[in-house]
């Protein structure tokens, strides 16, 4: 039998793993992947790439994952729908926002969106420190006073943040409802289908079996590993900690951005990296959700 094996996997993950060392090895995957990614800019473009990888994500789900259509309830119809059109913005946004502006940049104004669900949803005023003093890193690490300055990037990654805030809350949701990455199953291919409309026409032209299997790779470090691995850990996680600790996240991507890109930090954005790190920090605790018995089975 399939079903208890699934389950004891799932239980085995959670009881040794801390939930924010998931959520970080997620953001590291995550930047690694929007850092590979712009290899294929020039072949597909930037919708075109976030496309296919969801669209590669998605089969993998399927593949791995039965979606447990007989399962769903109509107040769950909602919050799949809106946690891949959130999905899909999220990716399509960031992508386009990363080929104007560099990938730390981005990140942390991504970072607000989850920013501001952390100090809306918080109930302990303690708990307000860390996005303040999350927030101070973030505005180093955006170089507002920079002559750089690029609107049209900015734009994307503040809808890139939109999304990724609504998608925080919807995965927590749909974690509670559904057990392991089943949730994935429904919500990727909505994210793929949503981004069809951008993403296709840009990618047409340029498809063949090497952007493919390139795209193949991507999906892998995100959506799939790195999806799954948030969606364990925001089951275990206030929506407040799992916000703040994303903190980490711009300085991730400033790393990533520096290694992977040739995208040297100034001194300033050095300081920003240790703000949100000790912000990131600072989240865990007191960050633990008591453990959520899904109300939906996996499908066998």
């Amino acid at each position: 039998m399939t079903k208890p094996a699934g389950v004891s996997s799932e239980r085995s993950v959670a009881e040794v793993l801390p939930p924010w060392s998931l959520a970080v090895t997620a953001m590291l995957l995550i930047q690694l992947c929007n850092a590979s990614s712009v290899v294929l800019f020039d072949e597909v473009g930037t919708a075109g790439t976030a496309w296919l990888r969801l669209c590669m994500g998605a089969v993998i789900f399927l593949l791995i994952a039965r979606p447990p259509l007989r399962r769903i309830r109509r107040p769950d119809i909602l919050p799949l729908l809106g946690l891949g059109v959130a999905t899909g913005l999220m990716t399509t946004a960031f992508l386009a926002a990363i080929d104007r502006i560099p990938l730390g940049t981005a990140v942390a104004i991504e970072f607000l969106g989850p920013l501001l669900v952390a100090a809306i949803r918080s109930k302990n005023r303690q708990m307000l420190a860390w996005p303040i003093l999350a927030l101070a890193g973030v505005v180093l690490l955006t170089e507002p006073w920079s002559a750089t300055f690029d609107p049209i990037g900015i734009a994307f990654a503040a809808a890139a943040g939109l999304g990724w805030g609504t998608y925080i809350l919807l995965t927590q949701k749909i974690g509670d409802r559904f057990t392991g990455i089943t949730g994935l199953a429904i919500t990727i291919p909505i994210a793929a289908i949503v981004t069809t409309v951008v993403g296709a026409p840009q990618a047409i032209g340029g498809i063949d079996v090497s952007v493919i299997l390139i795209a193949l790779g991507l999906a892998l470090l995100a959506p799939v590993l790195p999806f799954g691995l948030e969606m364990l850990a925001l089951r275990r996680m206030t929506p407040t900690a799992f916000g703040t600790l994303m903190a980490l996240e711009p300085a991730f991507g400033v790393i990533i951005g520096l290694v992977f890109l040739s995208q040297v930090p100034a001194p300033w954005q050095i300081v920003g990296i240790v703000l949100v790190v000790l912000a990131g920090s600072g989240a865990q605790r007191g960050g633990r959700r008591p453990a959520v018995v899904a109300t939906s089975e996996t499908a066998g």
